[in-house]
């Protein structure tokens, strides 16, 4: 099996959201400023990050199940070395997209009981899916280990916590928690942001994701799915 098959689709579909950010941002989505930094900087940093994040978790999985090539550069420290940038580039999702919110605040007209709930309910499903990680699946399976180690493969399904209810959890309901910061704030343009982060994880699921699992295991149903 080719694993880079779908790369072209990955392209295609980055270059259609990139566009609806665009299209869609218009001057409620732009105004304001935090830091001496305008709304327009913080919204395209908050879509930069989510792509160097994904492309850099592609060329980490690629390279090291082609080539062992993390493993050969950083030895036994391989993983862990990843995985600090995994966690770096992850946080700076969320924390961009809060600063885009304050830059960006009162700029969408949302019933306020509506908003505070669904971001009560967003935050809560996020955390059960923490809970459940920690719990059951693991942090290092999360980020991929196996990709670096076979021994990982042998693990059986996932069913427990919140991953009873879907095997996708973590793409499900993980990525709730970045529309939260524009819930709060009334920000059209984190909203937007978020909006984007949880449609192009969607995109590395089917595009990165789900092709390495088939090559891993030969089916997706021999382990839970991030």
């Amino acid at each position: 099996m080719n694993l880079f098959d779908k790369q072209i689709y990955h392209y295609l579909a980055l270059v259609f959201l990139v566009w609806g950010v665009y299209a869609l941002a218009n001057d409620a989505a732009l105004a304001g400023q935090l830091l001496g930094v305008s709304t327009n900087t913080w919204l395209w940093l908050s879509i930069t990050v989510p792509i160097l994040h994904q492309v850099y978790v592609w060329f980490a999985w690629r390279g090291q199940l082609k080539y062992a090539l993390i493993s050969r550069i950083f030895g036994e420290s391989g993983f862990k070395i990843y995985t600090i940038g995994f966690t770096v580039l992850f946080a700076s999702r969320l924390i961009f997209i809060i600063l885009l919110s304050l830059s960006n605040r009162d700029s969408i007209a949302l019933s306020p009981g509506f908003s505070y709930a669904l971001s009560v309910i967003f935050t809560l499903l996020s955390g059960y899916l923490f809970y459940s990680v920690r719990t059951y699946f693991g942090f290092k399976r999360a980020f991929g280990i196996d990709h670096f180690d076979e021994s990982y493969r042998h693990l059986p399904f996932v069913r427990e916590g919140i991953f009873k209810y879907t095997s996708n959890a973590m793409y499900t309901f993980g990525f709730l928690i970045l529309w939260v910061p524009g819930l709060i704030f009334f920000s059209k343009a984190a909203l937007l942001a978020a909006c984007f982060n949880h449609f192009y994880i969607w995109v590395h699921y089917y595009t990165t994701e789900l092709p390495d699992i088939r090559f891993i295991y030969g089916s997706p149903g021999n382990r839970e799915q991030s």
